[in-house]
């Protein structure tokens, strides 16, 4: 029970003020005048003061609420290294035990777990979360265990108590990590490029010889291992073997007595692409689709084009020598017999023999082919011809062999059942609104696959691998109808810039291919085959573990399944003759990027309320009570601030002057001033 006298007044207080200045001015008055009744006059305008303030006894009944103290137990994952768990269980118990022995206080545990995919010690949010959850006026103080590596300072929410810090790990820890400083998302292919690394070492190091061993391995292959220092920014030169996807593995050999070696390596997944890829545009007989092949390869900046043209047509007989219709000497010896490899692709645009390139240097586009390279023939009229290129020693790589038969109908292009698995071919827009093209070279398959047909159901677009190249037949030269938008048009850019990329070995667009892509620890697998036998595939761990997972059809070719990845690291899938490598999760993550334990990152927000940062291996601190304001902590102990909150169940007030008896005791005594006035 709590007793207070309060004032209601029943008039706004600048009145009272005005009633109480006349008032004594009323009976400075009468007093200066002599009147005998003055004091009973002063007596009666004091009670009717008092009246008007309000005069109130009040009686509350109040309940007094217990502090709330926050034990925060960090359990993310640098928590497990060394003895930390075991140093953080029983303090939590020992302060726990301790609080509840003291009166009128509750405590909080509250765990900081990992945070989702690497987003590392998240314990401001989890901090914040329960400080929502409590009345404020009540929180005492807050004590944290952790090794103080917090990874969302930023998010610091307002603290009504004091925090304290009680580091776990030991002042002898060490550890030693690799740091990735540099490292490019792409590089060019067989050109070195190169990447920044430190070796680090934090914590009380030993003394040693200032040198480890450095290892890399691509794709998971044969390691190379060089010495490098530590404590220095090192480059190191790498070249990337392909294109595509290309998985860098650093490491350094663990250290007897270090934390860890999860930050021993460094996985960098880096694509590896071309300088430039050149292309030989190689134009026959002028004709309105001339433009297309050389519109669409000049559109792409990571192209060189050379235009190799024929601006003579054949009607013009004027007796000019061939070898002086040019201007300036084209170089057809260099281009096709000294740096033909130096090529990426080669394509004959309605091109047929007519005697300036002579034999030997089609035979050489031959040889080139089966040696890797790519050619693509656009073919027209020229191809049905008795000048066909079909023959000459080129024809002995191209996949279809001329029937002699033009055919100048219109027909709608077709993608086929192998086209519909084919990425060049595969998922083409609008495939129902495509406009005709006028026409069509027929032609006999000899090898390869038929990705698209024509009039009849007759090849249309053939691809082929002859030994380490690739050759392509286009069996019309009327592609340019779609980008003119002849009865509707189609996807002319789409297809050729696909038809090109393939021929010019673009990982993305191979048709038998394995790879996968990661999302945190979970990595989709993706097959692509041209086959309808696709078996399951074998994942490889890091730990080395090995698991066959089955593929579902997602769409013609292509066959994908989810994979949750046990452990982070470098994983290797196989399935038939494809095989890839990929990285799930960094191979250092945050967590333990840094693992020794300290207060820096939290004493700016530890620091205004006075509180304290202690190391668990001295011993676990006393608890105590402060006053606000006052230093919270000390060698071996830690302050609580007492809230001495309550809580109000009942309120009673009485007026201590009843309006009858103050009206009364006031009418009495003006009557009685009256009267003593009157007598005299």
């Amino acid at each position: 029970m709590t007793a207070s006298i309060l004032f209601d007044p029943l008039l706004p207080l600048p009145f009272l003020i005005v009633a109480a200045v006349l008032a004594i001015s009323a009976i400075g008055l009468a007093a200066w005048r002599g009147l005998a009744g003055w004091p009973l006059r002063a007596l009666a305008g004091i009670a009717i003061l008092g009246a008007l303030a309000g005069p109130v006894y009040q009686v509350e009944d109040r309940a007094t609420l217990s502090d709330i103290v926050l034990l925060v137990e960090d359990r993310s994952a640098s928590q497990s290294l060394s003895d930390r768990g075991d140093q953080m269980a029983q303090a939590a118990d020992q302060i726990a035990a301790e609080i509840a022995q003291r009166p009128n206080t509750e405590l909080r545990r509250v765990v900081v777990p990992d945070g989702e995919g690497d987003a590392g010690t998240q314990m401001m949010q989890t901090l914040a979360d329960a400080l929502a959850q409590e009345p404020l006026a009540r929180v005492s103080g807050i004590i944290a265990l952790s090794d103080g590596q917090v990874h969302d300072i930023d998010r610091a929410p307002g603290l009504p108590a004091p925090l304290h810090l009680l580091l776990t790990g030991r002042q002898a820890d060490w550890d030693r990590r690799l740091i990735v400083r540099n490292a490019p998302a792409f590089a060019i292919i067989d050109e070195a490029v190169t990447l920044t690394l430190r070796v680090e070492d934090s914590g009380a190091a030993p003394a040693g010889p200032g040198t480890v061993d450095l290892s890399l391995s691509v794709d998971g292959g044969e390691a190379q291992t060089v010495t490098v220092p530590i404590g220095r920014d090192i480059e190191v030169p790498v070249t990337l073997p392909h294109g595509g996807r290309n998985v860098l593995q650093f490491s350094v050999p663990s250290s007897d007595g270090e934390l860890t070696d999860r930050n021993n390596t460094a996985l960098i997944q880096m694509n590896g692409v071309r300088d430039r890829l050149r292309v030989l545009l190689v134009s026959g007989e002028p004709h309105q689709g001339g433009r297309t092949w050389r519109n669409l390869l000049k559109s792409d900046s990571s192209v060189d084009l050379v235009h190799f043209t024929i601006l003579r047509p054949p009607e013009k007989q004027d007796g000019v020598p061939v070898s002086e219709l040019s201007l300036i000497a084209f170089p057809t010896r260099e281009l096709f017999l000294e740096k033909i490899d130096d090529f990426d692709l080669i394509i004959f645009d309605r091109y047929k023999r007519r005697g300036i390139l002579p034999a030997i240097y089609l035979d050489n586009v031959a040889h080139y082919v089966r040696g890797g390279g790519a050619v693509l023939v656009a073919a027209g009229p020229d191809f049905a011809s008795a000048d066909s290129i079909h023959r000459s020693p080129l024809g002995a790589v191209l996949p279809a062999e001329p029937s002699g038969r033009v055919m100048e109908e219109g027909f709608r292009p077709a993608v086929t059942d192998v086209g519909e698995r084919h990425p060049v071919s595969a998922g083409l827009p609008d495939a129902d609104n495509w406009g005709s093209w006028l026409r069509q070279i027929d032609v006999t398959p000899q090898s390869g696959d038929v990705v698209m047909t024509g009039q009849d159901d007759r090849p249309l677009l053939v691809l082929d691998r002859v030994e380490e190249g690739r050759v392509a037949l286009l069996a019309s030269d009327q592609a340019w109808l779609w980008g003119r938008g002849y009865e509707g048009g189609g996807p002319q850019l789409e297809l050729l810039r696909r038809l090109a990329h393939w021929m010019m070995k673009e990982p993305e667009l191979e048709e038998e291919t394995l790879w996968a892509e990661a999302t945190g620890q979970t990595m989709r697998i993706i097959r692509r085959s041209l086959s309808e036998d696709v078996g399951s595939v074998t994942v490889t761990t890091p730990g080395g573990a090995v698991q066959d997972v089955p593929l579902q059809q997602v769409s013609p070719g292509r066959y994908e399944a989810l994979f949750e990845g046990p452990e982070i690291g470098l994983y290797r899938l196989v399935e038939g003759e494809q095989e890839a490598v990929i990285g799930l999760g960094p191979a250092a993550p945050r967590e333990f990027e840094q693992t020794i334990a300290t207060g820096d990152v939290l004493s700016a927000l530890i620091a205004p309320m006075r509180g304290g940062i202690l190391r668990l291996e001295d011993g676990i601190p006393r608890l105590r009570d402060i006053r606000p304001g006052r230093p919270a902590s000390g060698r071996g102990w830690i302050g609580l601030t007492p809230r001495d909150v309550y809580e109000t169940r009942d309120v009673t007030q009485t007026p201590l002057f009843p309006a009858w008896l103050m009206l009364l005791l006031a009418s009495g005594l003006i009557v009685g001033g009256w009267l003593r006035e009157g007598r005299r």
